[in-house]
């Protein structure tokens, strides 16, 4: 198979991406990346049966937005809640890049009242629009279970599921690595401050002037070359298929 120049670097992005997010204990047994494939209804992800620790970009199928493997089903079938990133991407063309992942922390906000999911920590100001919680626990593998998720996320950034995990999106996959980490974090910050006493999140007139100085591309290359870094360093990918910055 031939690729384009463009479809190789998401492949590489998204393997790198999912490798490092297992290295950062973020993403599990399960859990999946996706890249909108530019100028098409279609995206790469993962196989379902492919160990998150080990795959390679030349690994990756390619999906239509119904489902359908349109390349690479010698690899395996999709991940059955595929239709998570199918049915996101259809009604978010913002969106370039979900993740799906099952993250600890932030998932037992959804099983308390009294401690509101929001952001506390600076670089969280990205979510301070709000981060709605998806009711239903359900595995989402259907089009219509994924058109309700999707119905969920609306026009926000991120959005947990109750009991079962959060998805995230970006307009990159380097982006959404760098909000993957921080949304954990995040999470981990709040647990601790509400262990200690009544929690003070962000403020909206806190979170715009930050957002005012902040400069995203920036700063999402600078921890992409960091967590890359550290990765390639740790063994966790090679600079074959996962490079610093082009």
């Amino acid at each position: 198979m031939t690729l384009s120049n463009s479809e190789a670097a998401l492949r590489r992005d998204v393997a790198a991406c999912t490798r490092m997010l297992v290295h950062e204990n973020i993403l599990g047994y399960s859990g999946h990346i996706s890249a909108r494939l530019p100028g098409r209804d279609a995206l790469v992800i993962q196989p379902g049966v492919l160990s998150r620790s080990e795959v390679n970009p030349e690994q990756l199928v390619v999906v239509d937005f119904d489902g359908k493997v349109l390349a690479g089903k010698e690899n395996g079938k999709p991940p059955s809640e595929v239709f998570i990133h199918t049915e996101i991407m259809k009604a978010r063309p913002d969106v370039n890049a979900v993740a799906h992942f099952h993250p600890e922390t932030a998932t037992l906000f959804t099983l308390v009242d009294d401690v509101p999911f929001g952001p506390v920590k600076n670089h969280a100001a990205r979510w301070i629009a709000g981060t709605p919680t998806h009711n239903d626990p359900s595995h989402i593998d259907s089009p219509a279970s994924g058109k309700a998720l999707a119905d969920t996320l609306a026009k926000y950034e991120a959005a947990l599921i109750r009991a079962h995990g959060a998805v995230v999106v970006a307009e990159d996959v380097r982006a959404l690595f760098v909000d993957c980490v921080h949304f954990e974090e995040n999470a981990q910050a709040l647990y601790r401050a509400a262990a200690i006493g009544r929690v003070n999140p962000l403020t909206k007139e806190e979170a715009a002037a930050f957002m005012h100085s902040f400069d995203r591309p920036w700063h999402s290359a600078k921890l992409w070359d960091y967590y890359v870094g550290n990765a390639i360093k740790a063994g966790v990918v090679d600079a074959s298929y996962a490079p610093s910055l082009e």
